[in-house]
């Protein structure tokens, strides 16, 4: 499984920069750039390390530029895009609008933010090849010299490896690399004011041993180190400390200045023989400065030894990974299955495994990793894992609600959901069907099943957000500024889709979670709690169909509150078909989907508003108000395709013909998975063609739906 990208593609620079690859490392760590080798937001390098994973994320390791000199020749093969002067008012109101802002709306009168004019510096002109494996590989072509750059973490660690692996036709050259070092937030940005270190280079006599610069981040308040060493080199003193103004366009289409400095203090340089090939490694780690003393005090490690065999282990992972799958020569399935291993990280609290919600920014959120949960676990074999983490959620249980967020500086949890409590149940219900042994029953029974009690007895007598269960059975929540969907965006005091009163979705994971109980309590001997989950479960069914179907439109109220009925079309109705336990006939679970599919697919996503709606936004960009009025206002989501396709499937009777169908809305999927982060999906899409991708560049709970939808709902069924 890999994915290719040419010299004609990688020639044209601003067509590609929002082309972006991303590798993780299991405990919250990451590295992303572009297929360029350019930065294209703040949430890019090398090494992003975790030092209390899954979060407190740090940028130590921004980038590497290099240069090439063989004879009278040099070559930069730096890429990147840099702050020129600022753009004038004039020129931004009128026609003369630089042609990389056109594709967006954010360069305008009405906005404060006015951009400067990017420099380029286009290295990828040599590049005849990018290519994602599970790692990331460059290679660049110049006169007589191929090198290919490598670039792979090593799992379990705050650690990043570079392989340049060299063939030289012609005379002796020179391979000068310098690292960009920087320690920030990664949300954050660096001066060279901010950016200070205590430097020290290292150099062995013995030419096999270490080579490398230690340095210490004076602006942090713990004794971390960050520690870069090379395979046999000179070290030397740079012309300039600091690399600054480089600056990322999707941050100035999010009209903020985008701007970033890095601390350059060295170049690595490495001889490349005549008329031969070599191998050279970087290895980047960043730890306390006794984790590091090791290998810094004897000068025994052999780098290139070291970075050849985490590569051998890296590429085993990955194989691994499929083997574990057994989707056998599926590409598509594949695919996923190593896009899905992006998000699963160890939780340093627990000590077991978290599902991250999407790359680059977002931690561990409940209604996420539940929905998440089946694609990522379940559909990879990945029992243990999926065991992990419903324990790990279990013991944040509080109020009989799951987390609906584990925040990035170590605070307590958020509990301002109702839906992800009621995801949970799904989730469980999925890991007893996939796994099927009583070894597994026994673990919901004893580590699981409490929390789920405590959950049903929390909704039906009313917890926190004003959840609680009304006369009619159904599940109320929220009041006043409180967003507790997933449709969650506030504004200050704005509400941009209140949905309070009682929700279709809720109702619909209401209903589902009951009957899972009834089913429960049957296996586990605990036949009164089956009656009455059973009964309860028969009460919501009676009132749902009365209370939410829509006859003039044929499909589902999104809210019902008293005698308040809110009938614009939105995609949360799908759920009501889609979850395994379902109250609808069949005419009207059909006509649900009819409807979904016919105004509400949109590329590779599921619009969260009708066009026809006068509130419909259809594009994704700009400031922050900008963005978040178009959040859940017509922005197209990527994982809510998994429960459109699995309704489709259903109401067609899971037949080939339907099979072959949901293949083609498929189709914009498997594009995608070339146009934003290579191998994976993003978290939006512009609800108006072309459907851009947006937000988080890897989601999982896109990637999860759709890999479940697919290997659930229709790959057994196509001919």
């Amino acid at each position: 499984m890999e994915f290719h990208f040419n010299k004609d593609t990688l020639s044209d620079f601003t067509a590609n920069i929002h082309r972006e690859w991303a590798i993780t490392n299991g405990i919250g760590g990451y590295a992303g750039s572009s297929v360029l080798g350019a930065h294209n937001r703040t949430h890019q390098g090398y090494l992003i390390a975790s030092y209390h994973p899954p979060v407190e994320r740090y940028m130590v390791f921004s980038k590497t530029n290099e240069t090439i000199e063989q004879a009278d020749t040099t070559w930069d093969l730096t890429t990147g895009q840099y702050a020129g002067e600022p753009i004038s008012r004039t020129v931004v109101s009128g026609e003369d609008v630089p042609e990389e802002y056109k594709r967006s709306d954010t360069v305008n009168v009405e906005s404060d933010f006015v951009p400067r004019r990017p420099v380029y510096r286009t290295g990828n002109q040599f590049l005849a090849d990018f290519c994602y494996d599970g790692n990331v590989h460059f290679t660049y072509q110049m006169g007589e010299l191929t090198i290919r750059k490598t670039i792979f973490m090593v799992q379990g660690h705050n650690k990043t490896v570079i392989l340049y692996d060299v063939d030289n036709a012609g005379g002796e050259a020179t391979l000068s690399v310098t690292p960009l070092f920087n320690f920030r937030d990664h949300s954050g940005s660096s001066t060279p004011e901010t950016l200070q270190f205590d430097t020290q280079k290292i150099e062995s006599e013995d030419p096999r041993k270490l080579n490398g610069v230690l340095l210490y981040p004076k602006n942090q308040p713990d004794e971390y180190y960050v520690w870069l060493s090379g395979s046999p080199c000179d070290i030397r003193d740079n012309d300039s400390l600091y690399d600054v103004d480089m600056q990322f366009q999707t941050e100035v289409d999010n009209e903020v200045s985008g701007l970033d400095c890095n601390y350059t203090p060295y170049q690595l340089c490495f001889s490349i023989p005549a008329h031969g090939n070599c191998r050279h490694a970087i290895i980047c780690e960043t730890g306390k400065k006794e984790e590091l003393t090791a290998d810094l005090g004897n000068l025994e490690r052999d780098v290139l030894a070291h970075a050849d065999l985490y590569y051998a282990e890296s590429v085993k992972f990955y194989n691994h990974l499929l083997e574990k799958a057994q989707y056998s020569d599926d590409d598509f399935a594949n695919t996923l299955v190593l896009a899905s291993n992006q998000f699963l990280a160890k939780r340093q609290s627990t000590g077991l495994m978290t599902v991250l919600a999407g790359l680059p920014w977002f931690t561990d959120w409940g209604r996420d990793t539940m929905i998440a949960f089946t694609g990522l676990t379940l559909c990879t074999k990945r029992f243990q894992e999926a065991a992990d983490i419903l324990k790990t959620f279990s013991m944040y249980v509080h109020h009989g609600m799951v987390p609906n967020m584990f925040p990035d500086n170590g605070a307590e949890p958020m509990y301002n959901t109702v839906d992800a409590s009621l995801w949970y149940f799904y989730a469980v219900e999925r890991f007893l069907t996939y796994t099927g042994t009583e070894e597994a029953k026994r673990y919901i029974q004893k580590e699981i099943y409490p929390a789920l009690k405590e959950i049903i007895a929390a909704y039906k007598n009313g917890t926190d957000f004003s959840i609680y269960m009304d006369r009619d059975y159904l599940i109320h929540a929220g009041s006043g500024t409180d967003q507790v969907t997933w449709m969650d965006v506030r504004v200050g005091d704005w509400v941009v889709t209140p949905r309070h009163g009682k929700p279709v979705e809720i109702s619909a994971l209401w209903y589902n979670a009951l009957r899972v109980m009834e089913d429960l309590a049957t296996q586990f001997g605990d036949g009164n709690d089956a009656k009455t989950y059973g009964e309860l479960a028969q009460h919501v069914r009676e009132s749902f169909c009365r209370e939410f179907w829509y006859e003039e439109g044929g499909y589902l109220y999104d809210v019902v509150d008293g005698e308040e009925k809110d009938a614009s079309l939105r995609p949360n109705q799908i759920y009501a078909v889609s979850l395994p336990y379902t109250m609808l006939s069949e005419e009207q679970a059909a006509s649900v989907v009819k409807v979904v599919q016919d105004q509400l697919v949109a590329g590779p996503g599921i619009r969260s508003l009708a066009p026809s709606h006068k509130d419909y936004h259809p594009i994704y960009l700009g400031s922050l108000p900008k963005r978040d009025a178009a959040y859940h206002q017509g922005t197209a989501w990527g994982f809510l395709m998994g429960g459109f396709l699995s309704a489709y499937m259903k109401v067609n009777h899971h037949s080939p013909e339907a099979a072959q169908k949901a293949m083609d809305f498929l189709e914009p999927v498997k594009e995608h998975l070339t146009e934003n982060c290579v191998g994976s999906i993003c978290e939006i899409f512009d609800g108006d063609a072309p459907h851009l991708g947006r937000g988080c560049y890897a989601q999982a709970w896109s990637v999860g739906e759709v890999l479940r939808s697919y290997t659930e709902d229709i790959k057994p069924y196509l001919k």
